[in-house]
């Protein structure tokens, strides 16, 4: 089952796998609906950001997803001449994610945010790649941004911290980001509803 999964989030499989009109909805629902919940609750929503780099529980659960996610992968990727590496790998990542959960308890949510986004954005790029319409770029542009901010956001944590102090400081801030993540969900959902 999870070999059946791997293959269709990578693109593995025969037949396809994720289709680009799927992922563009879902993507396009998920920004839209997540940053219209942050300009309705905004109070809470800047609550929770401030609260996040350093809430261990939300590290655990988002390192324990990422965790599994890799785990997945490592068992069903193609490793091409390292394949005799990977009985190794499937020891030491267990153990550690174990080290990580008990000695890096600084930032942990961040890191874990980062791991995610690094994944998340492997079967983004599967969906869009030499698929022929140019509007399928802006979920590569999204892939790459997730990419980008995953890696800083797991060498150095302490930059999510900074990123939201400097956004909640002033209330255009806050508004302009929210609106520009609402647009950019609206617009990814019509064009995949409608070009993909």
């Amino acid at each position: 089952m999870l070999k059946e999964l791997h293959d269709y989030l990578y693109h593995l499989e025969p037949t396809g796998g994720i289709p680009l009109k799927g992922t563009g909805i879902a993507l396009g629902l998920l920004l839209l609906g997540k940053h219209a919940w942050a300009w309705r609750n905004a109070e809470r929503a800047q609550a929770f950001l401030r609260a996040f780099p350093r809430d261990y529980k939300w590290g655990v659960v988002l390192l324990s997803v990422s965790f599994f996610w890799g785990m997945m992968c490592l068992a069903h990727m193609d490793m091409g001449e390292f394949f005799w590496l990977r009985k190794w790998f499937l020891m030491a990542v267990p153990a550690a994610f174990a080290g990580v959960l008990v000695y890096v308890r600084e930032f942990l949510a961040v890191r874990a945010l980062g791991c995610l986004m690094l994944l998340a954005a492997g079967p983004v790029l599967c969906a869009a790649f030499l698929q022929p319409q140019t509007t399928r770029l802006l979920l590569p542009v999204l892939a790459y941004a997730w990419i980008i901010t995953g890696m800083f956001f797991v060498g150095m944590p302490f930059l999510m911290r900074d990123w939201i102090t400097w956004l909640l400081a002033k209330p255009a801030r806050w508004s302009a980001a929210v609106w520009s993540g609402m647009i950019y969900g609206a617009v990814l959902l019509v064009l995949a509803l409608t070009t993909y």
